[in-house]
């Protein structure tokens, strides 16, 4: 009689449980989930030991999206009932979605010994399989440096994982060292919004910052993460070569500024030694090498390490203009004028216009005969020194002076000859100068080349017949006579 009462309240509080479980029924069936979790709990909070009340909240839970909670309900319903299946398999769906595939494994499992024709369990367990494989295969190829194939495995992990943080880390980290910088950070900021103290998340987004070149404020993100977790290794290693780095390339530039060329090229060299990963500053590194040993008027290893610089990043303008530059030097037009369509076709400035017209004028200037070269001056030689470059070239190339040579030496002296020829014509007359040093045509000036006759020049540079002639004095010798 005395505990009659007691069992009377315990009987009222089953029946208003009851009630508030039939309420967070309806409430889960109309997808209100936040009133059905309520709901949920009061029944729970009236009968602490029945595990349907926590199993049915921790499915609510898993649609919330708050499974590391969901999960400690579903434990707590098969630790009040062993045989209860859906709650093993939620805590199996719990332990999948977080990244935990053994232990999801032992859950579906478990599920199957109490009922082995359960379709959902054996599904689950083969997800979880599935899930582990995918784990082994990213973890080969992540030590492989086969980044996209642990983005792709991660992928597939997440469709059955997807509240796993590690594996979205792991994709991430991956992301960054492919230099897909803004789903990295995207993947990295999602969960610093959810745990603003993971580290892991710190760590990859001060290194998408560090591959971008913004060195500094990744070293603020590396110092963040190993705050969090002091024996964070990546973080560490990532925040050393970030330091090393800003300082070698500055202490580069000063070195550079200061004109002290050698030094600058050895720092600069020193840098892109720290660290073969970080794609962006190492094309920095390699441009401003490219500067230094333009300097040092060491052009082709200048271009060389432009060269460099595009293959590590072939959206770096500047490279691309301090190789052009190089190519112009060393008049490999061609090359220029592809450097300067492929900056000018990405920046289009009045500045690189013009420079590609330059360039352009030269490759155009180079492809014809080259009549500097032919007389054998500079091409800012005087009037006096084209005449007696000519008198020089002209004596040595005369068909009368190979007379005995064979075929086709007198033919390719004739050649020479008549190009020489050619040569003064142009470069002795300063209208036609200016137009061949501007790149023009010459055949807007009414000069028909093919019709061109150098015995006439030669015969009114040393005079009319008779006014000059070769004579052999012996065999393949020669003097010359003036009349």
């Amino acid at each position: 009689a005395a505990t009659e009462p007691e069992l009377l309240d315990d009987q009222e509080a089953k029946r208003e449980a009851e009630t508030f479980k039939e309420q967070g029924n309806a409430y889960y069936a109309k997808k209100d989930y936040n009133e059905a979790y309520n709901y949920y709990t009061k029944a729970i909070d009236m009968c602490p030991k029945n595990a349907s009340y926590y199993g049915n909240r921790a499915a609510t839970l898993m649609m919330l999206g708050r499974f590391r909670e969901a999960l400690g309900d579903a434990q707590q319903s098969v630790r009040l009932d062993d045989s209860f299946v859906r709650g093993h398999l939620r805590e199996g769906k719990c332990h999948l979605s977080l990244g935990n595939a053994m232990a999801a494994c032992r859950s579906f499992q478990r599920a199957l010994e109490l009922d082995h024709k359960n379709a959902q369990a054996q599904q689950e367990f083969k997800n979880a399989n599935a899930v582990m494989e995918y784990e082994k295969i990213a973890e080969t190829d992540f030590e492989k440096r086969d980044f996209r194939k642990v983005v792709f495995c991660m992928d597939r992990a997440l469709e059955f994982a997807p509240a796993c943080h590690r594996f979205k880390i792991l994709k991430a980290e991956c992301l960054a060292m492919l230099g897909r910088y803004p789903e990295a950070q995207s993947v990295a900021s999602d969960i610093l919004r959810m745990d603003s103290t993971n580290a892991d998340a710190l760590y990859v987004r001060g290194l998408c910052l560090y591959y971008e070149d913004c060195i500094e404020k990744a070293v603020q993100f590396f110092v963040q993460a190993l705050r969090m977790a002091p024996d964070h290794e990546k973080a560490c290693i990532a925040c050393r070569n970030a330091k090393a780095l800003k300082a070698k390339k500055e202490d580069g530039n000063k070195a550079f500024k200061e004109g002290n060329y050698k030094l600058a090229y050895e720092l600069y060299t020193e840098a892109l030694g720290i660290d073969p990963n970080n794609i962006k500053t190492n094309a920095k590194l390699y441009c401003n090498r490219g500067t230094v040993n333009s300097k040092l008027r060491k052009l082709d290893d200048a271009i060389e390490d432009c060269t460099n610089a595009v293959k590590l990043d072939d959206t770096y303008i500047k490279a691309y203009l301090r190789r052009a530059q190089c190519y112009m030097d060393t008049e490999q037009y061609e090359e220029a004028v592809r450097d300067y369509e492929k900056v000018y076709q990405t920046e289009k400035t009045k500045e690189h216009k013009q420079l590609l017209k330059n360039a352009q004028l030269e490759l155009k200037k180079s492809k014809r005969k080259d009549y500097y070269k032919i007389l054998g001056v500079d091409k800012n030689a005087s009037e006096d020194e084209i005449k007696k470059a000519y008198r020089k070239r002209a004596l040595m190339h005369h068909p009368d002076r190979h007379s005995g040579a064979s075929a086709e030496v007198q033919k390719e002296e004739e050649k020479k000859f008549k190009e020489v020829g050619e040569a003064f014509t142009i470069l002795s007359d300063p209208k036609k100068k200016t137009r061949y040093d501007r790149g023009q045509d010459l055949d807007e000036e009414g000069m028909n080349m093919g019709d061109f006759d150098p015995n006439n020049i030669f015969k009114a540079f040393f005079g009319g017949p008779g006014g000059f002639s070769f004579e052999a004095s012996g065999p393949g010798n020669f003097f010359f006579q003036f009349g």
